[in-house]
């Protein structure tokens, strides 16, 4: 008679699979809650003391650590000293193993749980059957995963109880990362109860995420490339839900990221327009069909196609604006009913439902290149008054000193070289990504045109040179932010003073390579 170990944290799907197991002739081997759940399902099962004449010990913690159960699984069938061996010392041998882990993700995941109970949550017996029976795959088969249930049994019948050796691989394959999961989930919760400085450690010795595919995308950056979508496993929240619109692509969700980061760093109703990552517009206003008004009015031209990021819910008002212009994407906190109604008439423009696309305890920024992976801690340092040195002669007034803040603040999310120009909360021209800064400086201005007059500029980065303010002076900018520290940051103030305009030194530099 084939023989079975069953020890189970979820039993969906449980007493079906078992009862056909049963009907194949497997003898049923179980434990504790899992023996318990079988009988009173009128399963037929045995305790797992029947093979290790052992009881359960340590409230538990110990049940199926024993040589009787573990020699059962790892022996290899096809070895007659293995054979040999069990038959001597009246060992069972185990023809499938069926074990799903205790829920640490899940308990972890309340708020209320304290480390006791996340210890108590720490799976002993169950990763090392598992781990057992795919080691010996050759011999022993093993399910994790409840979906797997109907195609074992399908199988099973069809081969005379017995499963392929293609089979018995793939479960070991999906058991190894089943069990590499949850160790790391542990490895993690720990990890997150240190203090970020214990040992003189800034970043962790050892990062180790988890990610699972969720779905593949139509391609990558362009249709030659392959891409998927994938999250970390065990995320608390879900990042992004879609209410409406065709399926997003990769650059959308390049660009959903970049629109949602601008606008939370907004306290009053913002909107951000996004193109390629970078904002061709942005604002502030009274109220959030202002504030999307203003950012799209910053550059209509560009924004045509774009990524709209709002930090408030959408209401009919915004709606009925957003709907006059074509955009990809639309991601906000919420929308009511009636913006739904007015915006889902337009059948491929994606609605998002965001919350924040890091949390407070995620402020690791990670970038891959090659063998190798580059982590560093976000870019969230804010600017504030205290933090200014006016280094010129023109000192900026309160309004001036406001709008500098606020550009300062969104030049950050503008790839370098940045320079951006604002009045009262509202972009007026951005240039991004250029190798030269006073380059950036022109087109920055170009966008602006004559509404620079008046308005004040940041840029991401020192001056080089006195070139970008003379074509400041010309557009008339009538004040500047920037982080200073150039060797000739005395030519850029004496230019300043010499057409009147104020500069303010930072000290932080914001590159966005």
């Amino acid at each position: 008679m084939k023989k079975a170990i069953v020890s189970v944290s979820n039993k969906e799907k449980l007493a079906p699979f078992i009862k056909e197991l049963v009907e194949l002739g497997f003898a049923i081997y179980s434990t504790g809650g899992t023996l318990k759940y079988l009988k009173d399902n009128n399963i037929k099962a045995k305790s797992i003391k029947t093979l290790t004449q052992f009881p359960e010990i340590l409230d538990g913690r110990v049940k199926t650590l024993h040589p009787h159960i573990h020699a059962g699984i790892l022996a290899d069938k096809s070895n007659e000293k293995h054979l040999k061996t069990c038959d001597e010392h009246n060992i069972q041998l185990v023809d499938l193993v069926v074990v799903n882990l205790y829920p640490f993700e899940k308990t972890i995941a309340k708020e209320s749980t304290s480390e006791l109970e996340a210890i108590e949550q720490i799976d002993i017996g169950g990763p090392t059957l598992i781990r057992a029976a795919a080691k010996n795959f050759n011999s022993t088969a093993v399910v994790v995963n409840t979906s797997h249930y109907k195609k074992v049994i399908s199988e099973l019948k069809n081969k005379q109880s017995e499963l392929s050796l293609d089979t018995r691989k793939e479960l070991a394959i999906e058991a190894f990362h089943h069990i590499a999961k949850y160790d790391i989930a542990i490895a993690n919760y720990f990890q997150s109860l240190r203090s970020p400085n214990q040992n003189g450690e800034t970043l962790p010795f050892l990062i180790q995420p988890t990610l699972e595919k969720m779905n593949d995308l139509r391609y990558g950056e362009n249709p030659h490339q392959k891409a998927a979508l994938y999250k970390v496993a065990n995320s608390k929240h879900d990042m992004l839900k879609q209410l409406h619109g065709k399926e997003l692509s990769y650059n959308n969700f390049l660009d959903i990221e970049a629109a949602v980061n601008i606008v939370n760093d907004f306290e009053l109703p913002g909107a951000a327009v996004i193109k390629h990552t970078n904002p061709c517009g942005a604002a502030i206003g009274e109220d959030l069909v202002t504030a999307y008004t203003r950012a799209h009015d910053a550059d209509s031209q560009s924004a045509f196609g774009s990524i709209v990021g709002l930090n408030r819910g959408v209401d009919t008002k915004t709606a009925e604006k957003l709907s006059k212009t074509f955009i990809e994407v639309i991601v906000a906190p919420s929308f009511d009913d009636e913006a739904l109604t007015i915006l889902r008439k337009k059948a491929n423009l994606r609605l998002i439902q965001s919350r924040k696309i890091r949390e407070k305890d995620q402020k690791l920024s990670i970038k891959h290149i090659g063998d190798f992976f580059l982590v560093q801690t976000e870019d969230d340092a804010l600017v504030s008054n205290g933090q200014l040195t006016c280094v010129t002669k023109t000192k900026p007034n309160k309004k001036q000193l406001n709008d500098l803040i606020f550009a300062f603040s969104l030049v950050k999310f503008v790839k370098s070289n940045a320079i951006l120009i604002a009045v009262e909360g509202q972009t007026l021209g951005i240039g991004a990504g250029q190798m030269s800064r006073v380059d950036s400086v022109e087109i920055a201005l170009k966008k602006a045109g004559k509404k620079a007059k008046g308005a004040v500029l940041a840029s991401d980065a020192f001056f080089p040179f006195k070139d970008s303010i003379e074509c400041c002076a010309d557009y008339g900018i009538s004040a500047i932010i920037q982080p200073g520290g150039s060797k000739r940051d005395q030519e850029s103030i004496e230019c300043c003073d010499k057409h009147n305009i104020a500069m303010l030194f930072t000290g932080s530099r914001h590159f966005k390579h």
